[in-house]
């Protein structure tokens, strides 16, 4: 008989949201346990390793703000951290709260279940222990399930394959190989550029052309960074105003492009172009709201294109036709100018698809192609494949796949109806991936843990929502993301790059609008929450 332990909290994931949940948790006097799959913390960072992984928001936003002495005494080295600086730095994290303790490692969480009689959770690991727990948190983060394409023969090639989300710690080197990649995504975009120096020959299948805008990355100047850390609090406070959570110092631009003559405009997005990162899109303020206004931004980003890439007919395949923004922005060092390289070749999906991946190569409807090793740049089942690939059961014994067969509904995209005491930092129907996610990262585990502390405090045992109001949520997420150019492209967003997948926009736009429904949610004493 498997002997259970009894804490007041488990937490799955130990990345940003893990580590900082099981400190705020700790902080209420609950004993907790954090199950992680990988060997270390890091969550989306201790996987993703593939060359040139780094982040896209600056690395000096695009960390905690919960502590300032840890604030003060963290240098970040780069604009744009790498994968081995932000891994470093939530290992400092781990170290310096002390938090490895109540983290138990190579260790996936296989099931929950929800106990009405007890009303606590039953958790079940792939090692057989089963821990019960009052309180269940799912920090398994929006890009953490990687997404294998379904395409025929895909496991019958004979030499190395890699998937660009769960890429060997140890590293590859492609020195001298032949090498396929499949996908122009965001961590292609960063990988094909690296790849290509090392592969003897790197062929790109490309089906969605992405835009991408230049990083412009560079180290930290210590001025700069003093500054930063002498004016966090400023800089912070001005983040969490801004929709996107991050640059908030930045030049915002308060007008239309369709209400400025063409020389405005084009000398707003040179400035822009030349500045580097995803505050592109912030040129003008009607850039993801009217389709006129976005054709202009796409056509120069086109030209753009045009100017990086010297083969006209490789150019032309390279642009995208869809709405700049619609799919997530990427931001690139060297990507374009990767093509004009003699040893790589671009392959358009969309004139000749890929009919199989063979024991020697990857078949197209127009020609054979043999490779050494093939890399799967495919990205992720998000916001939702993590969390279903639990076996989680509610009241009734109820599935949470079998409630979202139609989609995600939540509340605040923090809970789920008739799922008691279960919360998902950053899920569908929050901010999320639509904003600098440690800071609404943050927001999550701060709201959770004082909502924790308000049922514990008010003598009640359990909270779920109404299931209306998850529903109304739902709708209204729609409704706001309609208002928006965002739903407007198969992007995964929508959940439209997995197969079969509901189409569901997941994501609410803006940050500062829902901090302030979640605080007025609240003050109105947990409205459209059950307490029992």
């Amino acid at each position: 008989m498997i002997e259970q332990q009894h804490v007041d909290a488990v937490v799955v994931g130990a990345g940003f949201g893990g580590l900082y949940q099981l400190k705020r948790l700790r902080e209420l006097g609950l004993t907790t346990r954090v199950f992680e799959a990988g060997s270390g913390v890091g969550g989306t960072w201790y996987w993703n390793r593939y060359p040139g992984a780094r982040c896209d928001v600056p690395s000096v936003e695009y960390s905690y703000s919960f502590d300032d002495d840890l604030q003060q005494e963290w240098d970040w080295t780069e604009r744009y951290a790498t994968q081995p600086e932000i891994l470093s730095y939530l290992d400092h994290v781990a170290d310096r709260f002390d938090l490895r303790e109540d983290i138990t490692f190579d260790t996936r969480v296989t099931s929950a279940a929800f106990d009405e009689d007890a009303d606590r959770w039953t958790i079940t690991t792939d090692g057989g222990e089963e821990v019960t727990a009052q309180f269940f948190v799912m920090a398994t983060g929006c890009l953490s399930n990687a997404n294998m394409p379904d395409i025929e023969g895909r496991d019958s090639f004979a030499g190395p394959t890699y998937h660009t989300g769960q890429w060997p710690h140890e590293g590859v080197d492609f020195t001298g190989l032949r090498v396929g990649i499949i996908g122009t995504g965001s961590s292609a975009v960063q990988s094909i550029p690296m790849i290509a120096e090392q592969a003897d020959h790197l062929t790109v299948f490309q089906r969605t052309p992405t835009y991408a805008v230049p990083a412009h990355n560079r180290p930290l100047e210590d001025e700069e960074l003093a500054y930063v850390k002498a004016h966090y609090d400023e800089l912070r406070d001005a983040n969490r105003e801004m929709g996107t959570a991050f640059g908030g110092w930045l030049e915002h631009n308060d007008i239309g492009v369709l209400e400025v003559d063409e020389a405005t405009r084009e000398a707003q997005f040179d400035k822009r172009w030349e500045e580097g990162g995803l505050a592109f899109l912030g040129a003008f303020n009607d850039l993801l709201l009217v389709p006129e206004a976005n054709e202009i931004v796409a056509d120069y980003v086109r030209r753009r294109i045009a100017e990086k890439v010297d083969d006209p007919d490789v150019a032309a395949k390279l642009m995208p036709d869809t709405v700049v923004g619609c799919k997530r922005l990427c931001v690139d060092t060297g990507y374009y100018e990767t093509y004009n390289r003699p040893n790589v070749s671009l392959i358009d999906l969309q004139d000749t698809p890929i009919q199989r991946i063979t024991p020697t190569g990857i078949d197209t409807a127009g020609d054979s192609f043999e490779f050494d090793a093939i890399v799967f740049a495919t990205g992720f089942d998000a916001m939702t494949g993590a969390l279903l690939a639990v076996d989680i059961e509610g009241r009734q014994g109820r599935s949470l796949r079998e409630v979202w067969s139609a989609g995600p509904t939540t509340y605040l995209g923090v809970q789920v109806p008739e799922f008691p005491n279960l919360f998902i930092i950053s899920g569908p129907g929050s901010p999320s991936v639509l904003t600098n996610m440690v800071t609404s990262i943050e927001q999550h585990v701060e709201f959770i843990a004082d909502t924790i502390e308000h049922v514990r405090a008010t003598g009640h045992t359990t909270i779920e929502p109404e299931p209306a109001k998850a529903d109304e949520w739902v709708a209204y997420v729609n409704t706001v993301a309609d208002f928006t150019l965002f739903p407007r492209c198969n992007s995964w967003y929508l959940g439209a790059n997995v197969p079969g997948k509901p189409r569901v926009f997941m994501p609410l736009p803006g940050f500062p609008g829902y901090v302030e429904q979640v605080d007025q949610i609240v003050d109105n004493d947990y409205e459209g929450f059950i307490l029992a």
